[in-house]
């Protein structure tokens, strides 16, 4: 599906992966990827990762993709000279494989019988997938998050596939403080009395899930933007009852993803980003990024609770002591852990620049 105009492309489709080997061993059978591919169809591939709760339409393809502030036509990641693909995750909800498919042993939706997957076999479906689409090598590849987990992912698992490494608002290893907050959001969900185990009726909204989004949102932001925005402000619900609100605010949040996204696939999400560590079987996370062969941008943002930025200095030092070619880059933000979504015009440039120029040192 999509369109081609001469010699800028835009289209969003689904690739047939095949069997697919997890890490646990276990194969999922006749894997598919959804996609959109954006750009010069004859321009460098940059390849986009998408976080937590993203999916595919990065730029855009019927309405405004989730990172059109930075990639499109003249921006930052410019696709009148680069052609972009994103997939949607293995086990997300936007038209890849996942609890939302059809299990092809069973003839049913898998349901909560999806089995748990990890970053690595995240990565190891995307390549699949762009190898059915003929293509071999990529000039960058580029997330945040969710997303930056599997940018590292693709460093040490295909380190001679990416000139370029842009891994944003991330960490070697997911911490424990953030496995605390993802612990609850998965609490939330399933003790929810619609929950089921799992099985709950297809399309149907949940609360829990509604909280684990608001937890989610409190974690993503700083403190004092939430205190400029809402200035414990209150609104009126009726005649007799207001809310503050920033109350207003989590519930509309809430709401929102509950409404257009997966409970099942939340969870498996959740599950993969805690298990996330680089350094797991390569001796730790610091050892692991001498395996890394591509030139690296690091990018972190200020006040962000769950990824650090001197953790990301941090790597970009050991990266250094292996003669890597790296930056690091801090972005200071009240967005916190949300600034790789918001402020491009603080960031979006060195991004602009090192994929054009590459990295010297």
């Amino acid at each position: 599906m999509g369109v081609v105009t001469e010699n800028l492309i835009n289209e969003y489709g689904v690739v047939c992966v095949g069997d697919l080997e997890l890490e646990s061993g276990e194969v999922l059978p006749k894997v598919e990827l959804a996609y959109e591919r954006a750009g010069q169809r004859d321009g460098e591939i940059i390849l986009v990762c998408h976080a937590l709760t993203g999916n595919q339409f990065t730029v855009g393809s019927n309405h405004q993709g989730w990172w059109s502030g930075l990639i499109g036509a003249g921006k930052y990641i410019d696709t009148s000279t680069y052609q972009v693909i994103t997939f949607n995750v293995l086990g997300g909800c936007s038209g890849s494989t996942g609890p939302l498919s059809i299990n092809p042993n069973t003839g049913e939706l898998y349901k909560n019988s999806f089995p748990f997957v990890t970053v690595r076999d995240m990565v190891h479906a995307q390549a699949k997938a762009l190898q059915k689409m003929g293509i071999s090598r990529v000039r960058a590849i580029i997330g945040g998050s969710l997303g930056g987990m599997q940018v590292l992912e693709w460093g040490l698992l295909y380190p001679t596939y990416s000139d370029l490494l842009i891994p944003l608002a991330v960490t070697p290893v997911f911490s424990d403080y953030g496995i605390a907050f993802n612990t609850i959001a998965r609490r939330a969900i399933e003790d929810d009395p619609s929950w089921q185990n799992g099985e709950y009726e297809n399309g149907e909204v949940l609360r829990g899930l509604e909280i684990a989004r608001m937890i989610g949102m409190v974690t993503y932001r700083t403190d004092s933007l939430f205190n400029q925005r809402f200035k414990k402000e209150r609104k009126v619900i009726s005649s007799n009852q207001e809310e503050f609100q920033v109350e207003s605010y989590l519930k509309y949040q809430g709401e929102k993803l509950a409404r257009r996204f997966d409970a099942n696939s939340y969870v498996r999400l959740l599950n993969a980003m805690n298990n996330y560590d680089i350094g797991f079987s390569r001796e730790g996370w610091k050892k692991a990024l001498q395996f890394i062969q591509s030139k690296i941008l690091l990018i972190g943002y200020s006040g962000d609770l769950l990824y650090p930025p001197t953790i990301l200095k941090e790597m970009a030092s050991v990266l250094k002591q292996y003669r890597k070619k790296v930056i690091f880059h801090k972005v200071e933000t009240d967005f916190g852990h949300d600034g790789f979504l918001a402020e491009y015009s603080k960031w979006g440039t060195i991004i602009k620049r090192v994929i054009e120029r590459g990295i010297k040192n």
